[in-house]
């Protein structure tokens, strides 16, 4: 199906039934980890990119299918929440089924309140936060011009306040980029302050579409959820079990 796809074996979310809601690569960064390429369509400009009937059919068409679902999951090959029916679809799912919604996003529209109020009935909010300040920020990155970091950092608290279910934020770490001793130290108190229920440490996995942007080694990646605390876990790499398995987005 065009919008959605699945359900994929999810490093973190079981079986994960994927939802697609924005066109390929149209998003507010272009970081430089990115598994699906370079970001040709750039913007925080919000409207329904994709039609809302048109998914809530290939979803209701997929639930059929599948048996075992764990969760449906907005995210896919762009930021989900600037199709600006996604509060409408995260309702109409809960309303055809009572397997949990989750939502992936980059967090970078989290400071408008309409984002926020948009993501108060998914059941589970993953947010990703890659810098602790606008230099880091710029350089993993490569954000819409007049995004702050600052502002996302708010917004992500302001959301974790106002939602009732658990956020957890995901950390991308790039070698020689964002896991140095400073930043870590940054990104320490940035976590206390907004107080996510998990803080999850991920590196590039996936070939990445700058050919400098490298990954962690496991030893380092300890190091640093030592530094971060008790609510950091370092997400492990999936091994697959066929070379068909988690190869999309999304988890």
């Amino acid at each position: 199906m065009r919008y959605v796809y699945g359900p994929i074996s999810s490093r973190r979310l079981g079986s994960s039934l994927g939802v697609d809601i924005i066109p390929h690569k149209t998003c507010c960064f272009n970081c430089i980890y990115c598994q699906v390429g370079r970001t040709p369509n750039q913007t925080i400009e919000r409207k329904e990119y994709v039609s809302m009937d048109d998914i809530l059919v290939q979803v209701k068409e997929a639930l059929k299918a599948n048996a075992k679902i764990d969760y449906i999951t907005f995210s896919g090959s762009g930021e989900p929440t600037l199709n600006s029916r996604i509060g409408e679809m995260i309702h109409e799912v809960k309303v055809m089924t009572s397997i949990p919604v989750a939502v992936l996003t980059n967090g970078a529209l989290l400071f408008r309140k309409e984002v926020r109020d948009d993501l108060l009935e998914a059941d589970l909010v993953i947010p990703s936060l890659d810098a602790a300040n606008q230099e880091v920020f710029e350089k993993v990155n490569r954000p819409y011009p007049g995004l702050l970091i600052e502002a996302i950092v708010e917004g992500i608290r302001k959301f974790i306040l106002e939602f009732e279910h658990e956020v957890w934020l995901e950390v991308m770490l790039v070698k020689g980029i964002n896991d140095g001793w400073k930043e870590m130290v940054e990104f320490a108190s940035v976590i206390n302050r907004i107080g996510p229920d998990r803080v999850q440490l991920n590196t590039v996995v996936r070939p990445p579409c700058e050919d400098f942007a490298k990954a962690l080694t496991e030893d380092e990646l300890r190091a640093i959820k030592d530094i971060l605390g008790d609510k950091a876990e370092v997400i492990p790499v999936w091994r697959r079990k066929n070379p068909n398995e988690d190869v999309t987005y999304g988890g």
